[in-house]
């Protein structure tokens, strides 16, 4: 078990005094504060941030990111803001991406004309990889 201490005064002098809007209502014995310990969350693996927010400077969506890595696209925004993150701005560039299994990659970047003409960056996703293309606009 978790040993708690008051948040005011850091003491573990404590005792349960009640329960308020379903969790545990603590009282410290030394300062006569009372608290609730904080509720925990569902807690999403870093490398689901840091792929979200790799995507997200890369151009993509909060949308597009949710639909690719499964995270809600409002988690994605609170990460954003949480990081200070800046898109840069990429006027003449539009950029698409494809999720691809590893033979699928290997197919794709056989042919030559596939790499030539655009930016491209692959990431790799779970169990299968992202390629995203940045491709100029045409005047």
């Amino acid at each position: 078990m978790d040993i708690i201490a008051c948040p005011k005064c850091q003491n573990n002098a404590i005792v349960k005094s009640g329960i308020i809007k379903g969790r545990q209502r603590y009282l410290c014995k030394s300062c006569s504060y009372y608290f609730t310990v904080n509720k925990l969350g569902k807690k999403i693996d870093d490398y689901y941030v840091t792929k979200a927010l790799q995507l997200y400077l890369e151009g993509l969506s909060y949308r597009e990111i949710e639909r690719i890595i499964g995270v809600s696209h409002v988690s994605i925004s609170n990460w954003v803001k949480e990081f200070k993150l800046k898109k840069p701005p990429h006027p003449n560039y539009h950029p698409s991406y494809k999720i691809f299994k590893h033979a699928e990659l290997l197919d794709y970047l056989k042919s030559k004309d596939q790499l030539s003409g655009a930016g491209m960056i692959i990431t790799e996703l779970g169990d299968k990889f992202m390629l995203i293309k940045w491709e100029r606009f045409k005047d």
